[in-house]
């Protein structure tokens, strides 16, 4: 599995170039459904493994309470995918990934806007923790 020794960056670059082969397919205006199950696909034709709707449990004082979201997309393990399909992406939106970065424990995710005129102007990149030099393993 090649994308288990690939960095969260070199993994986001996969994703850009296929969210855009899906924008310029499928254009602007779809369910955002429809943007998970073909990003899905086309992450997947390469090579990729991708995870759709992945559940994360909310720990409050070392008990379980329950799920606090479920993922649209989870790239190669590291990257987290937040899929919108709207006119203008809510700074809201950002902090609601950021959260699910903490929960998830993950250091990257993007915000994929399907619903921007041009899929450069509808992504956004958050960071929980992440470097952008060489990554350092963790303890």
């Amino acid at each position: 599995m090649v994308f288990l020794n690939m960095t969260e960056n070199e993994i986001a670059k996969i994703v850009v170039d296929a969210a855009f082969t899906v924008h310029k397919t499928l254009g602007p205006g779809l369910l955002e459904s429809v943007y998970e199950a073909a990003l899905a696909y086309e992450l997947s034709s390469r090579g990729m493994k991708v995870e759709r709707q992945v559940p994360v449990p909310v720990m409050y004082k070392g008990v379980q309470i329950g799920e606090g979201f479920k993922m649209d997309l989870l790239v190669g393990e590291k990257v987290v995918l937040e899929l919108k399909s709207v006119e203008k992406v809510a700074q809201v939106h950002k902090k609601q990934l950021l959260t699910y970065l903490r929960l998830a424990d993950k250091r990257l995710g993007l915000l994929i806007n399907f619903g921007a005129p041009l899929i450069k102007e509808g992504v956004s990149r958050v960071v929980n923790g992440l470097e952008d030099g060489p990554r350092k393993p963790r303890a």
